[in-house]
């Protein structure tokens, strides 16, 4: 068997593409390089004008094994697409915790977000051309329990050839528990996964890429253990970006995204992919 049969393809799905111009920037960038081969995008966001789409799908012809997929945002800062969408924050969506605490309540009603998800489905359609290769959502908001339901029911209807995230790893126990984020998703992602089979959608075998994103993190000891064990198809989640006043108005992940950036540029990540066995090709 040849060197290049036994390399392991994975997804690194760099997330947020639309919500500011440098994250944008950042993003097209690691595509062009070849140092990404997924995005989500964000098509509530602020930086999603005709402009930046055209700009991204350049990006991806000159490297054009990269998907684009649809980065269902359903919590604040930002704002529904359809127009009696509950529960609400004002104007906003609500903000993330309360959105898990009110569907682990069973507080929610599936059929807001499925009308809100498939309205986000609709508009990527006429913004690209054509539906997502996948679906994910911003902080996780489709493993919630009662918003998974409206999420899987509306891209099985809009878009049924796409592949969902779900946020589950492929870890010894003992691994796991390391990190207690990370463990919320995996128990999240279980029956997310029961769900979408249920409903014929097909998903990616393992994920990796989540950590306290609050404190001084060594991007690239993270990235190691990130590729450690990952299967096939796996999934890493990023946020590389440059960090501008629009970013910095939104959202509290703004500096780390600039050293993601740098590490996913830079040679030591294309030498751990080679150490790793590990191809984005």
């Amino acid at each position: 068997m040849s060197a290049a049969a036994r390399l392991r393809r994975i997804w690194l799905c760099a997330d947020d593409y639309g919500i500011s111009p440098g994250v944008n920037r950042a993003i097209r960038d690691l595509i062009e390089r070849g140092r990404l081969n997924a995005t989500s995008v964000m098509i509530v966001g602020p930086a999603i004008q005709r402009s930046e789409i055209e700009a991204l799908q350049a990006a991806v012809k000159a490297s054009p094994r990269c998907a684009i997929g649809l980065h269902v945002t359903l919590s604040a800062p930002f704002r529904p697409l359809t127009m009696h969408f509950r529960p609400l924050d004002g104007d906003m969506f609500m903000a993330f915790p309360k959105l898990l605490r009110a569907g682990l309540m069973r507080r929610l009603d599936s059929e807001f977000f499925r009308n809100e998800v498939r309205a986000q489905l609709v508009a990527f359609a006429e913004a690209f051309g054509r539906p997502p290769h996948f679906v994910d959502g911003h902080q996780h908001v489709q493993l919630f329990p009662q918003v998974r339901d409206g999420f899987l029911e509306a891209v099985g209807e809009a878009a049924p050839k796409a592949w969902v995230r779900q946020g589950g790893r492929n870890l010894p126990l003992a691994q796991r528990l390391a990190s207690p984020k990370a463990m919320v998703l995996d128990v999240l992602s279980a029956q997310f996964r029961r769900r979408a089979q249920r409903v014929g959608l097909a998903f990616n075998p393992a994920f990796a890429g989540a950590y306290d994103f609050t404190r001084a993190a060594d991007f690239g000891a993270l990235m190691r253990q990130f590729l450690e064990g990952l299967p096939e198809g796996g999934l890493v989640m990023c946020h590389p970006g440059f960090v501008d006043e629009v970013l910095t108005g939104l959202d509290p992940m703004t500096d780390v995204r600039e050293r993601e950036h740098a590490y996913l540029a830079g040679d030591a990540f294309a030498q751990l992919l080679a150490a790793s066995h590990v191809t984005l090709a």
